[in-house]
């Protein structure tokens, strides 16, 4: 099986053949994406089409798997020497006289590692990127750190990794890993992919898997004892570093890479909320990170700004939309997004509001950031922008649901035209952002995140906000029934519950049964109320962040929130007697 469009070489060393893989223009800069265990050059084939738009892209077969031919004796015919040798050759027929970019994943990364830390590769590498594998010197460092000066923490650390090594014990036993693969468990892999981590099946893995797996346990044998036990004291990355860290990596620990930058001082890191087979399941982020840390390294202009923000690990280069992004906690999310070095939508039924907020995210340090105009409640609209979106900037990876209205006063003056107005926009608005930029998601298959603005209000009950109460509890049920629903597509949903926040949401809101002199003041009250209380819109920013980081499903912000909140599970009598209570006008 081959890469679609690919140009092959064979390329011989070591007394081996390694199948090498090219695709895109030679003119530009090389890329090298070496694979992992048990897999073949094909684990990279979703990554390699997106970066052949813009590098030439080489993939080869590492020695004794794919199509590449296996050493003879098999032992002593995987150490990090040999494929040391190896990636020269290819380097040297590939990319003649001018460094490559390194990528690699898993054992891939593992003995990237050693090409970029050895002497006599210096000169050869332009950068690497690092995934799910670290460097076995770091790792042997890692260890005896802690056996040798152990704390609770470094102890806890040691036997969680420990645990999530299972297989490696289970690797270095004889005959039986081969027999594992060539049997049952080389069958049944695909299947334990698509069920546990999600990987989508097409060009991988390829039927070559249990003779690859069977070769691929020398790479343990021949490698890891003898690092662990004797590190090398030299082992400093002579390349600009990019770690991308799976969060849900379910073999490594992420304390692995505390220390990291002690051996990679030119270090940028980057955190995925996945399991351990990224370039399978989130082949986009992975191509955009690549593309920019290239790009940056070459000394051409940087696609993004180095973001010092809170989270920039995790949002740099990723595409997040918010509504009601013209003012308050909209804008302030937009920024606080930006400074993450995230690309940013900021969307507003204002054109002009929506201009000046994408105009301060770039300044901030949004490697881009873009205005869109449009009234939420208008599912044409909406649909249309979502066209948009992703035609010309690509799929949202986060979409914040902001845009809402205010409206205050009693059930029996409130009339059927004041509900319509209020559930259009709260309910509904958000309603069509879910449908629409999370049907794009569902249906790219890489996860993302949505997150929709409710209210305190929405699990506190009010004798003078039955509309809008109900259209923020409307919202808090539908993100936690979305929730349920797409958490299996890697989809996470959040409902941001701020309590009273210092917004311009007070001079827009409607009070119903009064007059227009009554209601001017009642906004007028509520503006100084609301700004007494001075919370700034910011933190629920920060806070809206965090959820995402954290996957949380309910986050009350301000003290009157959280505290509404407990009430509302464990003393919900006096949150209807307090409800009871009249308001002052």
């Amino acid at each position: 099986m081959t890469l679609q469009g690919a140009r092959e070489r064979w390329v011989r060393t070591g007394g081996v053949e390694l199948c090498v893989a090219e695709l895109g223009d030679t003119a530009q800069p090389t890329v090298v994406l070496v694979h992992g265990y048990p897999d073949s050059k094909e684990v990279w084939s979703e990554v390699a089409a997106r970066l052949a738009e813009h590098f030439h892209v080489v993939l080869y077969d590492v020695r004794g798997h794919g199509r590449s031919t296996a050493p003879e004796p098999l032992r002593g015919g995987f150490t990090l020497e040999r494929l040391t040798d190896d990636f020269l050759a290819v380097a040297d027929a590939v990319s003649p006289g001018r460094p490559v970019h390194l990528v690699g994943h898993d054992w891939g990364s593992v003995q990237a590692w050693e090409f970029v830390t050895v002497e006599r590769t210096k000169g050869r590498i332009a950068s690497f990127t690092s995934m799910s594998g670290p460097s076995l010197d770091h790792f042997g460092h890692w260890i005896k750190k802690r056996v040798s000066r152990p704390t609770p923490r470094r102890i806890g650390q040691l036997l969680g990794q420990g645990a999530k090594s299972w297989y490696v014990y289970l690797l270095h036993t004889p005959v039986l890993p081969e027999l594992a693969w060539r049997g049952p468990l080389g069958k049944r892999w695909p299947g334990i992919l698509r069920r546990l981590e999600k990987v989508p099946g097409g060009d991988y893995p390829t039927p070559s898997l249990p003779t690859d797996a069977a070769h691929g346990a020398w790479l343990y044998r021949d490698n890891v004892r003898p690092r662990l036990r004797r590190p090398r004291v030299d082992a400093y990355a002579h390349a600009p570093v990019q770690l991308v860290t799976p969060l849900g990596d379910a073999f490594l620990s992420e304390s692995l890479y505390d220390e990291l930058e002690l051996w990679a001082p030119r270090l940028t890191r980057r955190t995925l909320p996945a399991k351990h087979w990224v370039p399978r399941t989130r082949p986009d982020q992975l191509a955009a990170w690549i593309k920019e840390f290239v790009v940056a390294t070459e000394g051409g202009r940087p696609t993004a700004r180095a973001a010092s923000g809170p989270h920039a690990d995790r949002f740099g280069g990723q595409l997040v939309l918010v509504t009601g992004a013209g003012s308050g906690i909209g804008r302030a999310t937009v920024l606080a997004f930006a400074e993450a070095g995230a690309r940013v939508v900021a969307v507003d039924r204002d054109a002009q509001s929506a201009a000046r907020t994408a105009e301060l995210a770039r300044l901030v340090g949004a490697p881009e950031a873009w205005a869109e105009t449009v009234d939420v409640s208008d599912e044409q609209a909406m649909e249309k922008l979502a066209e948009r979106v992703a035609a010309e900037y690509g799929v949202v990876d986060v979409l914040v649901n902001n845009a809402g209205i205010g409206l205050a006063g009693p059930f029996l003056d409130t009339t059927t035209e004041d509900w319509r107005k209020v559930l259009d926009v709260n309910l509904w608005g958000v309603i069509h952002g879910c449908r629409l930029f999370g049907r794009q998601m569902a249906e790219r298959g890489q996860g993302g995140h949505i997150v929709n603005t409710a209210s305190a209000a929405a699990y506190l009950p009010s004798r003078s906000l039955p509309a809008y109460s109900t259209s923020k509890a409307a919202v808090l049920m539908l993100s936690e029934c979305l929730r349920a629903e797409l958490a299996g597509r890697g989809i996470g949903v959040s409902a941001i519950c701020p309590g009273f926040v210092n917004t311009n949401i007070t001079s827009t809101a409607r009070f119903a049964g009064v007059g227009p002199e009554e209601e001017d003041r009642r906004r007028r009250k509520s503006a100084r109320l609301y700004g007494l209380r001075n919370y700034p819109p910011e933190k629920v920013a920060e806070a809206v962040l965090r959820a995402v980081v954290r996957n949380q499903a309910v986050v009350p912000v301000t003290a009157e929130a959280r505290g509404g909140r407990l009430m509302s599970r464990f003393t919900p009598r006096a949150l209807r007697a307090i409800a009871r209570l009249e308001p002052p006008l």
